[in-house]
């Protein structure tokens, strides 16, 4: 084999290999949550962790964003959410789980309040929840509302 046919071979392998490490998970999913009700947040991460836990026995990824907005954001603030504990807990043990929180909503809260709302470590602000749901959707992501 010529040496151009073994660059360009190794070339193509290299490519691959590249392009496999990048593929898209096996599923995407965005959880709605918009509801300040405990058993509404406990479903949500049930689903996330029963999610994940599926796509892990069949050998395949999966990337799981939990979307709050709306009364939903009290998931996500430290001095509220009843779920707190339990959030840290799965941010800890799957790194394929991200919550997100509306910064709409949380500064609607701090004028509503005249304070600053306290939020987990493990929340991430986006502009708008209802606009990250439909971002999420257009690139593939399924939606689920428990």
């Amino acid at each position: 084999m010529s040496f151009i046919k073994r660059a360009t071979a190794a070339a193509a392998v290299l490519t691959l290999s590249a392009t496999l490490a990048w593929a898209e998970p096996a599923a995407k999913v965005a959880i709605h949550v918009d509801e300040d009700n405990v058993k509404t947040m406990n479903m949500a991460l049930n689903n996330a962790a029963n999610i994940a836990k599926y796509y892990e026995s069949q050998g395949q990824e999966v990337v799981i964003e939990i979307v709050t907005y709306g009364p939903g954001v009290h998931m996500l603030r430290q001095d509220t959410s009843p779920v707190k504990d339990r959030i840290s807990a799965m941010s800890l043990e799957m790194d394929n789980i991200q919550f997100s929180v509306c910064l709409n909503t949380v500064q609607a809260m701090t004028q509503q309040l005249q304070t600053d709302v306290p939020l987990l470590d493990e929340a991430t602000e986006v502009p708008s929840g209802a606009v990250r749901l439909m971002e999420l959707q257009y690139d593939g992501y399924a939606y689920l509302r428990p």
